[in-house]
C-alpha cells in the first residue's frame, strides 16, 4: 500500500478546534484519495508509464440560519483544511435554503466487515514486464491477429474518509489492480475484427493475465468469419457483460435523485409495480465478495448494504441519499457521493431468477441449445444510443446468429427496443450467474428483439 492511512482521529480534533474558534456547531467533510500505477504497450514497446496521486475533500458548513455552504479542494495540509472550512462557513449565507442537506441518520451506525485485504504493489516495471508478455502472446494466437491497439495494466491504493460534528468517524482502505486487453485482427479482403476482455483483482499479483488472454483472443478469432444479418425480430440471448450494461445504462430508473429530478422513467408512486417478468430479481449489491471496488460506507458516511430493487418482476426499491430518503420518509441506502449536488449511483449489480421459479422457455441453454438465436456478447456507443429518460435504445453489437448450435459472427448490426419492454419479454434466465468486471449475472435470454442488419 502506497498510502499511509489518514489520522482520522488527529483530522477530527483539528477540524473540531478549528470550527469551535469560529462559532461554527456543525460541520462534516469526505475526503478520498488515490495512488496508482499503469502502463500501456504497443507492439513490444512502452508507449505509456504513468503514476499518479489524487486527493479530493468536501466540506460541508451549516450556518445559524441552517443554510449549508460547500468547499472542495486537494490540500489536505493543516492551512488547507482550514481555507476550506473557513471557505464553506463565507459560503453558507448564500445557501439554498429550499434544499439543505442533513447528515445521513446513519452515519454513526455500524458498518458491515469486509474481507479485502491489502495487496502490496509490483511496482511500474514489473508492470511492463507482464503487460508485453500479455501483448506478444496475444498477437501469436492467430495470424490474422496483428494488433493489440488498447491495453493496459494498473494497480492502486484508495482511502475514503468520513466525519462529522456529530462524531461520526469512519475510514476505509483497499487495494486494486485491473487489466484490459483488446485485440484488433485483418485479413486481406476483409473487415477488421476486434474483440476484448478484462480482468479485475485485490493486487496485480492476483490478475488472472492468461484468462483474460484466452479470452481475448477467443473472442477476437471468433468474429473472423463474419456474415451480414437479416433485419427482423429474433431471440436473442445476452451475454452477463452486455445485459449488466443494458441495466446500467437505465439505473436512472432506480435513481431516487433522477425520478425526484423528473428524469427517470419511474414516478415517486412506481414502488410495487411490475417492471419486469415475475421470476426476474435485480440487486445493488456493493457488497458481493467479488466485488473488489467494495467500500464500507457511502460519501454521506451511510454504511453499504445490498437492496433488493427488482422482486419478482415487481419495483421494490430506490436507490437513496440523506435527502432523497427524507423526502420519500425511508432511510438512506448508502448510494450518495458527497459534492455542491449530492449525487446517488448504484454500485454493484447482481441479476438472478426466482428461486423455485421455471420461465417460460427453461430449456433454453447458450452452450448447448439448438434453437436459432442471436447472442450478443457486447454493446457499443452506450452514451449515444441509450435514451435513459424515455426508456428506448438502438445500439450497435458483437454477436453471433447461433443455428443448430453453429456460431457465425454477426458482420454488423444494430438491437432495438424499449427497456421495460425488454424486462417483460425475458424468457429465459440461465441458473448459473457469471461473476464479471461489472457485476453477477446469467446469460439472459429475450424474444422478439428488432435487429436491423447493415445494408
Amino acid at each position: 500500500m502506497g498510502n499511509t492511512p489518514l489520522n482520522v482521529s488527529a483530522l477530527r480534533d483539528r477540524l473540531h478546534h478549528l470550527a469551535s474558534r469560529e462559532g461554527i456547531s456543525q460541520w462534516d467533510l469526505g475526503a478520498s484519495r488515490s495512488n496508482s500505477a499503469s502502463v500501456q504497450v504497443d507492439r513490444g514497446e512502452a508507449k505509456q508509464l504513468k503514476a499518479s496521486q489524487r486527493s479530493s475533500i468536501t466540506v460541508r458548513v451549516w450556518n445559524q440560519q441552517g443554510l449549508v455552504g460547500i468547499t472542495s479542494t486537494s490540500d489536505l495540509s493543516e492551512s488547507g483544511l482550514e481555507k476550506a472550512l473557513m471557505g464553506a462557513h463565507q459560503a453558507s449565507a448564500f445557501g439554498n435554503s429550499d434544499e439543505v442537506p442533513h447528515f445521513s441518520p446513519l452515519a454513526n451506525a455500524p458498518t458491515e466487515p469486509l474481507d479485502r485485504p491489502l495487496k502490496d504493489s509490483e511496482g511500474i516495471q514489473s508492470l511492463l514486464k507482464h503487460l508485453l508478455e500479455a501483448e506478444k502472446e496475444l498477437l501469436s494466437r492467430h495470424p490474422a491477429i496483428e494488433t493489440v491497439p488498447y491495453n493496459g495494466l494498473n494497480e492502486g491504493s484508495s482511502e475514503r474518509i468520513y466525519l462529522n460534528s456529530d462524531g461520526a468517524l469512519r475510514q476505509a482502505q483497499r487495494t486494486q489492480a485491473s487489466l484490459y486487453l483488446f485485440a484488433r485482427a485483418e485479413e486481406q479482403g476483409r473487415k477488421p475484427r476486434s474483440g476484448g476482455a478484462v480482468r479485475l483483482a485485490l493486487g496485480s499479483t492476483d490478475l488472472d493475465l492468461k484468462g483474460c488472454i484466452d479470452e481475448a483472443a477467443e473472442r477476437t478469432i471468433s468474429h473472423l468469419n463474419y456474415r451480414p444479418i437479416d433485419t427482423g425480430r429474433y431471440l436473442v440471448c445476452f451475454t452477463p457483460e452486455a445485459f449488466l450494461d443494458l441495466i446500467s445504462a437505465f439505473s436512472s430508473m432506480f435513481n431516487a435523485r433522477a425520478v425526484l429530478d423528473g428524469v427517470s422513467l419511474s414516478k415517486p408512486d412506481t414502488i410495487g409495480q411490475q417492471l419486469a417478468v415475475p421470476f426476474f430479481n435485480l440487486i445493488d449489491n456493493g457488497l458481493h465478495p467479488a466485488h473488489v471496488g467494495a467500500m464500507p460506507f457511502d460519501g454521506e458516511g451511510t454504511p453499504t448494504r445490498a437492496l433488493r430493487l427488482i422482486g419478482d418482476g415487481h419495483l421494490e426499491s430506490f436507490l437513496h441519499s440523506e435527502a432523497t430518503a427524507r423526502k420519500f420518509g425511508v432511510q438512506p441506502t448508502g448510494h450518495a457521493g458527497l459534492g455542491a449536488k449530492v449525487s446517488v449511483g448504484p454500485d454493484w449489480f447482481e441479476v438472478h431468477r426466482s428461486e423455485g421459479c421455471r420461465p417460460p422457455a427453461d430449456h433454453l441453454d447458450h452452450r448447448k441449445t439448438q434453437d436459432s438465436f442471436v447472442m450478443i456478447e457486447s454493446l457499443n456507443a452506450l452514451h449515444a444510443g441509450v435514451k435513459a429518460s424515455q426508456g428506448s435504445f438502438s445500439l450497435p453489437f458483437d454477436g453471433w446468429l447461433v443455428k443448430g448450435g453453429e456460431r457465425i459472427s454477426v458482420e454488423a448490426a444494430t438491437v432495438a427496443g424499449d427497456i421495460r419492454e425488454l424486462l417483460r419479454s425475458i424468457v429465459q434466465i440461465e441458473a448459473d450467474p457469471i461473476v464479471t468486471h461489472e457485476g453477477v449475472c446469467p446469460h439472459v435470454w429475450v424474444d422478439g428483439l428488432a435487429i436491423t442488419g447493415e445494408a
